[in-house]
């Protein structure tokens, strides 16, 4: 592993020189490429490292039927075209189908798949797919409200726009009735939020 962090260091000091910045001249810059690295290694892009299946491995058995929703959940992310991150909150919901994951749990998952080079749109159905999956929830919907440094910080430069999506999987899937629970949960907690 040494190894890879010593590479990945040493294509970050050739990415800074190609930008024609003094990487030797400047104190500031000693050691950024290896913190860099390591930064992206551990904390940026760490979510490769386990899957949905291993999060929601430790799933309870239930009885219940009632909807779950965990309103507000953090999350950051580093967008795959310009390798900038976006950062915002997750609403995740579920109807169980025989099995339960603690509320910690949710928030595992939402990390292990948003610390990955991923687009928001495809965050939020990755989340709600895993929970049907790997969960068995009978039904699932994720609503994500994220800001993106690559609309803040280039092109249009736009700081305060929000990007808000939405995404379903199993019987919310086709059922846009259905979905009105999960939707008004969302919206309550947005309420409550202050």
């Amino acid at each position: 592993m040494a190894d890879r962090m010593d590479e990945a260091a040493a294509a970050l000091r050739r990415f800074l020189e190609a930008l024609e910045l003094p990487v030797d001249g400047d104190p500031e810059l000693a050691g950024t490429p290896l913190r860099v690295a390591r930064a992206w290694r551990d904390e940026l892009v760490d979510g490769y490292r386990r899957t949905p299946a291993e999060v929601l491995g430790d799933s309870l058995a239930s009885d219940e039927r009632g909807l779950v929703v965990l309103h507000g959940i953090a999350y950051t992310s580093m967008c795959p075209h310009h390798l900038m991150p976006s950062e915002g909150r997750a609403h995740v919901g579920y109807v169980p189908g025989g099995r339960i994951a603690g509320l910690g749990t949710l928030v595992q998952l939402v990390e292990c798949l948003a610390h990955r080079l991923v687009l928001q749109e495809s965050l939020g159905r990755q989340i709600a797919e895993a929970l049907v999956e790997h969960l068995g929830a009978r039904a699932a919907g994720v609503v994500l409200e994220g800001r993106h440094a690559c609309l803040a910080l280039r092109g249009e430069r736009q700081s305060s726009a929000r990007v808000v999506t939405s995404a379903f999987a199993g019987a919310w899937s086709d059922d846009v009735g259905a979905r009105r629970e999960f939707l008004d949960a969302v919206a309550l907690g947005a309420g409550g939020a202050g």
